[in-house]
């Protein structure tokens, strides 16, 4: 093993996590020594144990050649490195937003989709988390369709993910990969729709499957990537495949005879928000940072939001721009309404 590592503190931060991630996979491989594993890769000792050591966030191509001189998959490994730079990211930013007052990072995410660190903000979806995973968990190619703005993205990303991932036995996965295809999708993923070795299963999901239709031009291109796609999650093959399609796009599917049949047996569509989970929506999340929300503001936004199955990514940037004018602890109607109409949405959906 050589000389004996620092103990690092999984628990402390997303670059600490990934170091104790490695040094497990290290450990499981037999724990060969940095030497041994630096003639296996183009990388110096030095280099592989500082990725391990969780100080920084090692480069990718460390974290890959650290994961293939042990034989792992190198796509989970990707994987697992980029979240810990978006939860880095997220750490940083949360931690630079720390006031005077000692705020810290707003509890809403705004414009932007909730990615998989941030489930400890996500409410209102777990009536649909539970649906889509009795779903998953019966078909081996599942798809999640809705309006631009419904939320797809976050209920796979910061829904589906962290329940994946908190599930026991053989109903944890191997790995889960996320993509969008691109212009290339069979060139490029081709090789993240093959299955992590073991008995476990390996999950991909396609978020804006869209771009099958919108980006890729090459008609070829595009019928490869979807065979590559239904033959990855036949049954024995031990891949799980999920799909998030925007809802004007879902008759796109029908182009291709295996795809249509895959989304006829297994899709769910993502509607408006009822009125308990909207309240989730907008006073959970203040309640997590030890904030209220005004009572009056509350039912006013679900009386405006109510049936509007495109409307989350504006409820949730109000609610932003409201948690930014607030004073004190509590967000206010008045906060809501002190900037000009044209540049905030609560005033008008």
């Amino acid at each position: 093993m050589g000389r004996r590592e620092k103990p690092v503190d999984p628990g402390a931060g997303p670059v600490q996590r990934l170091a104790h991630e490695l040094r497990v996979l290290r450990e499981k491989a037999g724990g060969p020594t940095y030497r041994e594993m630096a003639r296996r890769t183009h990388y110096s000792t030095s280099a592989l144990s500082h990725a391990a050591a969780g100080e920084q966030l090692p480069s990718l191509a460390v974290v890959v050649a650290y994961a293939e001189a042990l034989d792992a998959d190198r796509h989970e490994w990707e994987e697992r490195w980029r979240l810990a730079k978006d939860a880095a990211e997220e750490q940083a930013v949360r931690e630079a937003a720390v006031t005077v007052d000692g705020d810290t990072a707003p509890p809403y995410r705004g414009l932007a989709r909730f990615e998989p660190y941030d489930g400890d903000l996500f409410f209102g979806r777990d009536e649909l988390i539970g649906e889509l995973l009795e779903l998953v968990r019966e078909h081996r190619f599942a798809a999640v369709s809705g309006p631009s703005g419904s939320g797809k993205s976050s209920l796979l990303r910061a829904g589906l993910i962290p329940a994946l991932r908190d599930a026991s036995g053989t109903d944890r996965p191997a790995v889960i990969r996320v993509l969008t295809p691109g212009e290339h999708p069979a060139h490029t993923h081709e090789k993240a729709l093959v299955p992590q070795d073991g008995e476990q299963e390996t999950w991909v999901i396609v978020d804006q499957f869209e771009e099958l239709f919108t980006l890729c031009e090459d008609p070829e291109e595009r019928r490869r990537f979807l065979d590559l796609l239904l033959t990855a999650c036949a049954p024995g093959n031990r891949t799980r495949v999920v799909v998030a399609v925007r809802g004007d796009f879902y008759g796109h599917c029908a182009a291709h005879r295996e795809l249509a049949d895959a989304v006829g047996r297994a899709s769910l569509l993502v509607g408006p928000m009822g009125s308990d989970e909207l309240r989730e929506v907008i006073t959970k999340p203040s309640a997590a940072v030890g904030l209220l929300v005004e009572r009056a503001l509350t039912n006013r936004i679900i009386d405006e939001v109510a049936d509007q199955p495109g409307a989350l990514p504006m409820l949730s940037h109000a609610l932003l721009e409201t948690w930014r004018r607030r004073r004190g602890r509590t967000l206010t109607s008045t906060a809501c309404c002190a900037t000009e109409p044209t540049r905030h949405p609560c005033t008008r959906w």
